[in-house]
């Protein structure tokens, strides 16, 4: 039984949420895909309109755009899968993560693996992610360590080392198939550019909280430390989203040169957010999924954010480019506690990239955002009512929708018709 407080604060939580949005309870049932719980979901946006999941034991299901099984397969290893991306040049190209491995698969026809990637990772494979061209892996793990596979052919053309911790998230940066973020739980957020070994910069999500907390609790005994999940970017290139286990999303705003421009938090969940995820069909590219250990999954308009807008009036102030303490690394896995702005950024790409080989720091403001989500709450929240292990946007039957994985062998979809 949880403690009066916890209980407490988690209703008021869900009572501000239904004050300040729209609680909206329909949703339908993708079954009889999985027979044990579902980890990882990917889509794939072309006209095939397929869905990829992976569960617990190595099974791997293909669903059409209707939410109908195709096919399930049974991986030899029958290692939990992990993640699962499309190619976004190839609808044939499925690739799949579990254990050290990484699997390549036809999703138009699963009858096996077509190609195994050994020794993609050195431990336990958590995230993937391709550039927009389709020509690089990224592939993180236990160990601490992005690796960067040139496709095809998988050669390891980058490795990248400098989290002391679980490397859990990564994602290219669209427009800029040459960058990419990585997350871990040593609560540091990274953006690299592939012609370097060292990223562009470092934020210590610790360091952020314990300035924003004055200082009141010691360096190393946060009561309710920012491990970070999950890490997205927006289709503009621009905005990055880190799902931690404060119950905050953490945004930055990378500027002119790569250099990290702005940084900003908002309070979006009672418990760890486990998920989050920039959608690239709306209106717009700053709506955000979020989904966490307190059941809820939600739709947060990110548009008029001060990290995204940069309204912040505050004076910028000059940070040193790797914020960071030496930390002992976690003997135990610890992720197992929490299980029209685009066009004008695109004409600036090849500019930035020119500069990105000179930069070593970042001059960046801090924005007070932290309590706003507070005030206005998400635009859509769903009580899931399970703790979230996945949450994929995607458009099926022509709409919307977001597809939820939890603790089940099932999948949930949640309509974002109307928006």
């Amino acid at each position: 039984m949880k403690p009066a407080s916890l209980s407490l604060s988690y209703l008021v939580f869900i009572l501000l949420l239904s004050r300040c949005s729209n609680v909206i309870m329909a949703s339908r049932q993708l079954c009889e895909g999985h027979s044990t719980p579902v980890l990882c979901v990917g889509a794939f946006e072309g006209a095939d309109g397929f869905l990829a999941s992976g569960s617990e034991e190595g099974e791997v299901t293909v669903w059409n755009k209707e939410g109908t099984v195709l096919a399930t397969l049974g991986l030899v290893s029958r290692d939990d899968v992990t993640s699962a991306v499309f190619s976004p040049e190839a609808p044939g190209l499925l690739y799949v993560s579990h254990g050290e491995t990484v699997s390549v698969l036809d999703p138009r026809s699963l009858k096996g693996v077509v190609e195994e990637l050994q020794g993609a990772g050195k431990e336990e494979i958590n995230s993937l992610a391709l550039n927009e061209t389709g020509s690089a892996l990224a592939v993180a793990d236990d160990s601490g360590v992005v690796r960067v596979l040139e496709l095809p052919g998988s050669k390891a053309i980058r490795t990248l080392r400098r989290h002391t911790n679980i490397v859990s998230s990564v994602a290219f940066r669209p427009l800029r198939p040459n960058n990419l973020v990585s997350a871990g739980l040593d609560m540091q957020v990274m953006l690299w550019s592939l012609q370097k070994t060292r990223p562009l910069w470092t934020l210590n999500l610790q360091e952020v909280v314990e300035e924003e907390d004055g200082n009141q609790q010691k360096a190393g005994q946060l009561f309710n430390p920012p491990l970070a999940h999950c890490v997205t970017v927006a289709s503009c290139g621009n905005i990055v989203a880190c799902a931690a286990e404060d119950g905050h999303v953490h945004l930055m705003r990378i500027g002119s040169g790569s250099k990290l421009d702005q940084q900003g938090a908002f309070k979006a969940h009672s418990q760890g957010v486990s998920q989050a995820h920039f959608l690239s069909f709306l209106p717009h590219p700053y709506w955000l999924a979020t989904g966490g250990n307190d059941g809820l999954v939600a739709l947060w308009d990110l548009s008029q954010n001060q990290v995204v807008t940069c309204e912040d009036k505050a004076k910028p102030q000059a940070v040193p480019a790797n914020r960071r303490r030496p930390k002992a690394r976690a003997k135990a896995k610890l992720q197992s506690q929490a299980k029209p702005k685009a066009q004008e950024e695109k004409e600036t790409v090849e500019g930035e990239e020119k500069k990105e080989e000179g930069v070593e720091g970042s001059s960046m403001g801090q924005s007070p955002g932290t309590e706003e989500s507070l005030k206005t709450g998400p635009k859509l929240s769903f009580n899931h009512g399970d703790k979230v292990n996945w949450v994929c946007p995607a458009l099926l039957r022509g709409k919307p929708s977001l597809v939820v994985a939890d603790q089940s062998p099932n999948l949930t979809v949640y309509s974002l018709a109307g928006l």
